[in-house]
């Protein structure tokens, strides 16, 4: 069987020295099990009360930049609120499906705006960790500890 592929691609980069560290301890336990990359988009800056119309140039500016690095020949799963609520189970299930089948898996992650309709719409899968709300940097540690217990 050939080794898992992955990719997190995200936007923003881990400002913290403790987020920081915790997203390398955690690669370095992955990459003995999968070729794991992390990708890390620009994030686009926002101007304190900026309309809806600016918020959403802002959004597709970085759904650019993310699509890419999209592979048409792997899965791609958006990391959504408004996606289907899943558990660590079932994120184990479809992983091990997915890789079975030998699928590249890519994970979205955007920034404090969300993801953008265009890169959402190319997503074989929406999912979301919950109702509540965690700041997109620590959410990209929360998905790789998720991952560690699921490859």
């Amino acid at each position: 069987m050939t080794r898992a592929e992955i990719d997190i691609i995200a936007v923003g980069k881990l400002k913290e020295s403790y987020l920081r560290n915790a997203q390398e301890s955690f690669l370095k336990e992955l990459n003995h099990r999968a070729r794991i990359s992390v990708i890390e988009i620009k994030d686009e800056k926002t101007k304190e009360g900026a309309s809806e119309k600016e918020l959403e140039r802002v959004k597709n500016l970085e759904g650019k930049s993310i699509l890419k690095y999209l592979d048409s020949r792997g899965k791609i799963v958006a990391m959504d609120l408004r996606g289907k609520k899943t558990t660590s189970d079932a994120l184990r299930k479809m992983l091990t499906d997915d890789l079975l089948d030998g699928q590249k898996i890519q994970f979205i992650i955007g920034g404090s705006l969300g993801i953008s309709e265009e890169v959402l719409s190319m997503a074989h899968r929406r999912i979301s960790f919950g109702s509540m709300t965690y700041p997109h940097q620590l959410f990209r540690v929360m998905l790789l500890e998720e991952l560690t217990k699921s490859i």
